[in-house]
């Protein structure tokens, strides 16, 4: 193992779900950490991002953005471009892709693993994504601010997460919060 990775190998390893495909992803995470460039953009096939599912207070609602280049419905996130503290590329990347100020950690705890798969795109082939998400609250009443890398951001409720989009592991984040 490479020297980055000793703080994401035992976050993973003491990571435990009740969902049967985060565990097996997690599987993969952990042959993914044995090559140096994990935490690269560049890394094929595929690298690590980090995400934050950002809630309210009352945890009613959660924040979606438009990915511009993805055209769906998704929560904030991104590359960790070599740096492997995903909680702080989580953080990071929510705060460029919302202008929210009032973001906090709910819990260091990893809230959600996952693997997707990003379509080619120009120069770049289809890769994968192998996001490490946490979760993160924000006040709702902040104004947003809608950036190059989105069409829009909505809060939405989470009993109507189902409207904007269909996709699993959404779906298993919700499920995470109203069970």
């Amino acid at each position: 193992m490479s020297s980055p990775l000793p703080s994401l190998y035992p976050t993973l390893q003491a990571y435990t779900s009740r969902f049967t495909e985060e565990l097996t992803f997690r599987e993969q995470f952990f042959s993914l950490l044995t090559h140096p460039r994990a935490f690269h953009r560049d890394h094929l096939p595929g690298h690590i991002t980090g995400s934050a599912w950002i809630v309210d207070s009352d945890t009613r609602f959660v924040l979606l953005t438009h990915h511009a280049k993805l055209n769906k419905w998704l929560q904030p996130g991104g590359h960790a471009d070599g740096n492997p503290d995903v909680q702080q590329v989580a953080l990071r990347e929510a705060w460029e892709e919302t202008g929210l100020k009032s973001l906090q950690l709910r819990t260091p705890a990893i809230f959600d693993i996952d693997i997707h798969t990003i379509p080619a795109r120009k120069d770049f082939p289809e890769h994968l994504h192998f996001d490490v998400r946490f979760l993160v609250e924000a006040d709702r009443h902040e104004p947003l601010v809608i950036t190059h890398e989105s069409n829009d951001l909505q809060w939405v409720a989470l009993d109507r997460l189902a409207d904007y989009t269909t996709q699993r592991s959404l779906a298993r984040m919700r499920e995470k919060l109203c069970t």
